[in-house]
């Protein structure tokens, strides 16, 4: 082992399959109301993405710049979901295989990949369509080969990864098709007991570099009273999921509000998740943006960490910046 590590981070890819880019226009055509869906149309083109296809190449450039990295981690959403049920549709899947095929020959042996929302599927923003499929859980572990838990080891460091999907189902319950919600528990709750045990075997002089795509996850890590209990051994969380620091800022000034239920799912579980962003503070939280970021700032790339295996704190956390062109 040398005598530093460095550990490059990737998120929110939203790679795009032939099969996919022949879905232009997927969301406004899920929604049904016209005012709504020239607003979407417009927050997607100034402030979010204007072409959300059009950011394969950003992949490989990444895969250029990760070279060196000792370790690379892929921190969730692999597709663009443009079927909003993850990767059961196969047009998604074509796209997080592709994905994953190209992190995993460029990186051999020194890869490790997060299951992202949009890998199980998220309902759309405002049309009110999909949601998590059990079809999209089985291809993401059996197909994908992705999974739900993992540690790895460096020295005094343990590296861990969740399915914040798993962890936060009550929030995305309503999402899940009634007739499969008690196999959703049940796969959560399993989830939970392995993340229990993780924890528990973590030894006092142990550092912890949490990998969690959706911070909604966050507060029902915190209420699990053995990972309440080596808190303090979180060094890092790294996050994805929001895509932009502005969103990230956004997020923790409104940390705590109130829950709003009668503007639709999408409202309810955005003001949900907010409700209970004051928790994310012990967790030492760190985005990793999308590459792409977002249309109005620009501001995408990826992440690295530098550790020395035998300190007791990080050398250093940076996102490195990614030109789009």
């Amino acid at each position: 082992m040398r005598e530093t590590s460095s550990i490059a981070i990737v998120s929110d890819i939203h790679f795009a399959s032939d099969a996919e880019k022949l879905r232009r226009g997927h969301e406004a055509r899920a929604i049904d109301n016209r005012l709504l869906r020239l607003l979407t149309t417009a927050y997607r083109r100034y402030f979010w993405l204007r072409d959300p296809f059009a950011h394969n190449h950003l992949l490989d450039r990444f895969i250029l710049a990760a070279r060196d990295s000792d370790l690379v981690v892929a921190n969730g959403d692999y597709s663009c979901d443009t079927a909003f049920v993850g990767v059961s549709d196969d047009a998604a899947y074509a796209s997080a295989r592709i994905c994953l095929s190209k992190l995993r020959a460029a990186f051999p042996e020194r890869f490790q990949a997060v299951i992202g929302d949009h890998e199980f599927g998220k309902m759309s923003l405002f049309g009110g369509q999909g949601g998590l499929r059990l079809a999209s859980w089985l291809r993401s572990v059996d197909s994908l080969a992705l999974d739900p838990l993992w540690r790895l080891d460096l020295g005094r460091w343990v590296l861990v990864g969740v399915a914040s999907s798993l962890v936060a189902l009550p929030v995305f319950e309503p999402e899940t098709l009634p007739e499969e919600r008690a196999t959703w528990q049940c796969l959560r709750e399993q989830h939970i007991g392995a993340i229990r045990d993780l924890f528990r075997g973590v030894d006092a002089n142990q550092r912890v570099v949490l990998f969690c795509h959706d911070p909604t996850a966050l507060p029902f890590l915190w209420r699990e009273g053995v990972v309440r209990s080596r808190i303090g051994q979180v060094r890092l969380t790294v996050i994805g999921h929001l895509h932009t620091r502005l969103v990230c800022w956004q997020s923790r000034v409104l940390a705590g509000m109130p829950r709003i239920s009668f503007l639709g799912n999408s409202i309810r579980r955005m003001t949900e998740a907010l409700r209970q962003a004051r928790c994310w503070r012990p967790f030492r939280v760190r985005l990793c943006p999308s590459l792409a970021g977002c249309e109005l700032l620009k501001d995408g790339g990826y992440g690295k960490i530098e550790i020395d295996p035998d300190a007791e704190e990080l050398l250093s956390f940076r996102i490195h910046r990614m030109r789009r062109s």
